[in-house]
């Protein structure tokens, strides 16, 4: 596990009432709230700058309880496993994007050995 180090700030207190309410709700200890908050904060900003004009859509969709359960019970393991909350939101765009990425290259590697035709308009399986 990485290093830690103690972060103290005065903030106003309504706004830590607001993050001691959410933290309760997380039910995450204050401290790994605090670093699951600053860290999605700066991955946001990172990806910010690499799509600085990229418009978003909404996709929403219904699944059955029982997929969003094991979704939800993937993703905290994964927040056991790397100390790092992945948000459902990323969850989804990374398996789209992966799909999508591997349908590209199923597509990529079609396209390229079609050198079977034989100049004439017929091909070997006609």
């Amino acid at each position: 596990m990485e290093q830690t180090a103690n972060l103290c700030a005065q903030v106003p207190v309504s706004l830590l009432a607001r993050i001691r309410e959410e933290q309760e709700k997380a039910g995450m200890p204050r401290g790994e709230y605090i670093t699951q908050i600053l860290t999605t904060y700066y991955e946001t900003q990172s990806r910010k700058g690499d799509k600085t004009m990229e418009f978003t859509k909404t996709l929403a969709f219904q699944i059955p309880e029982e997929l969003f359960n094991r979704i939800k019970d993937h993703l905290d393991r994964e927040r056991q496993r790397t100390g790092r909350k992945l948000s459902q939101k990323d969850f989804v765009i990374g398996l789209i994007e992966r799909e999508l990425e591997a349908a590209g290259q199923r597509e990529d590697g079609e396209a390229a050995p079609q050198e079977n035709d034989s100049g004439d308009g017929s091909s070997e399986q006609e």
